[in-house]
């Protein structure tokens, strides 16, 4: 607020002030003016005072207002006055931001919301605006600011009084006074953080000078103290086991005959990744998997193997691109127990009977969303090798040459892989094997569904297709073959 708009505002306020005490001491009676004694009515906004004019003490009638928001600014320019009677109010804060443009000031002028009487540079009339004719607008004239009279009201409050006295100094202050610089707008303070601090904590905590020149013995000082360096583990370890069974009654009076049966099947996943987030991805998984069936009509077992499975897999890695990774892939694959015929004592496969093997080398595309991940491997090159222990099983029953043993293949291979989690209680593995040399072509596709009841319970569905003509069939003439098993057991995964 510049000395302009105080000397009006005080002019103002001194005419008024003169202007209402004249009329109650006129309407109470003709001896009060002498005596200068206020009614009990204006004691609540005025009060008097004793101030030396020509050598001498008169009484002065000042506003209460006048005292509470403006003579503060005399103490302030008084180096006599402690700074402890220095009022303190935090509705002026603004008023101490240096540099600081604030956007009240023009939302308040734009809309008329307060219905006091304003003071307005703009009047015609000689000196300050006439509070007492009525013909004194009420409206800012255009491209004038003004100063509010802190004009007693007994429904008005403090704290929007002094908004609005802020409000109206800031305003002047932007529109009359070129040289002041602004260097912080009020969006930018409030985007801030708060900043705390325990001071009391923090002095507390502070050692004394003394403390800082005392020798301390050896004693005291932790010779055992060891450093910890905790290194990133790249590493992921996990698996998941199940044991599914399944069982089917028919008694031996079932007017449409069949027999019961009785199925048992054992899972073991186990993998190990390594994923160091820059380049390098190595996945690694073993896969076990064995399942018994009873035979009643089989005269030679009581029960038979209907899967058996033993896979290691491994893959590495080096990102190419952002979801593209030169790659190296190796699986193994063989078997554990012997595989039978219904009523037939030759085995048809066993452990190493058949043994296969497939090297490649490609290029890996991985996707990974929040339900699922997919990688689609393609290996331009690849070699695979198949060996069969004729000790046990006849060679020839795999696709190689009598008194063969071993055969080398080079060709191409695709391997799609996809985990999706349909709803939280369905989801589904999905593995696809597309091997080729050229010669032959062996598919396999394995898809698990897993039906979760809770953590431990669960039934899964397991459909296993599969195209080989690098062998002949074992019944008819048809290279396709599938494999199927709907079962209910228990289900851990960690």
């Amino acid at each position: 607020m510049n000395k302009r708009c105080l000397t009006l505002l005080l002019m103002a306020l001194v005419l008024s002030l003169s202007s209402m005490t004249q009329q109650v001491h006129a309407q109470n009676s003709p001896k009060a003016a002498a005596t200068d004694t206020l009614s009990a009515f204006l004691q609540e906004y005025l009060v008097q005072r004793k101030v030396m004019k020509a050598d001498s003490l008169v009484l002065d009638t000042l506003s209460l207002l006048h005292m509470q928001y403006l003579s503060v600014l005399e103490y302030l320019n008084d180096p006599a006055t402690p700074q402890r009677y220095i009022p303190i109010d935090p509705n002026y804060y603004r008023l101490a931001m240096k540099g600081t443009y604030y956007n009240e000031p023009i939302a308040s002028l734009s809309t008329v919301e307060w219905d006091g009487i304003q003071l307005f540079s703009g009047c015609k009339k000689q000196g300050a605006c006439c509070l007492a004719n009525a013909a004194c607008p009420k409206t800012l004239a255009a491209g004038h600011g003004g100063e509010l009279l802190p004009v007693p009201d007994l429904g008005y409050k403090h704290t929007k009084h002094a908004k609005q006295m802020v409000n109206d100094a800031l305003m002047h202050l932007y529109a009359y006074t070129p040289t002041y610089q602004i260097t912080t707008w009020e969006d930018e303070m409030l985007a801030l953080d708060l900043f705390q601090d325990d001071i009391a904590s923090e002095s507390g905590s502070r050692p004394s000078v003394l403390d800082l020149y005392e020798k301390k013995e050896a004693t005291d000082l932790n010779e055992d103290a060891n450093v910890v360096i905790t290194k990133p583990n790249w590493w992921k370890f996990g698996g998941n086991g199940s044991l599914q069974i399944t069982q089917n009654y028919i008694s031996d009076n079932w007017y449409k005959g069949g027999e019961s049966t009785n199925s048992v099947l054992g899972t073991l996943q186990l993998f190990a990744n390594y994923n160091d987030r820059e380049k390098i991805q190595w996945e690694t998984l073993f896969d076990a998997k064995l399942g018994f069936a009873s035979a009643p009509s089989d005269t030679y077992h009581d029960y038979l193997i209907n899967t058996d499975q033993l896979r290691l897999f491994s893959k590495l890695g080096v990102q190419a691109a952002a979801k593209w990774y030169y790659t190296i892939s190796a699986e193994f694959k063989t078997q554990m127990c012997y595989g039978y015929n219904a009523n037939s004592e030759n085995p048809k496969s066993a452990f190493l009977a058949p043994f296969d093997a497939a090297i490649s080398v490609g290029m890996d595309y991985k996707l990974k969303k929040k339900n699922f991940n997919l990688s689609m491997y393609i290996a331009p090159l690849s070699w695979s090798m198949r060996y069969v222990d004729s000790n046990k099983v006849p060679s020839t029953n795999f696709g190689l040459k009598e008194g063969q043993n071993t055969r080398h293949n080079f060709g191409s291979q695709i391997k799609p892989t996809l985990t999706w989690q349909i709803t939280p209680v369905i989801s589904l593995e999905s593995r696809m094997d597309f091997l080729t040399s050229y010669e032959w072509t062996r598919v396999e596709w394995e898809n698990t569904f897993n039906f979760s009841l809770n953590r431990y319970l669960s039934t899964k569905l397991y459909v296993h297709a599969r195209y080989d003509d690098s062998a002949k069939p074992t019944k008819g003439n048809s290279h396709f073959q599938v494999k199927e098993l709907l079962s209910f057991g228990i289900n851990y995964k960690w």
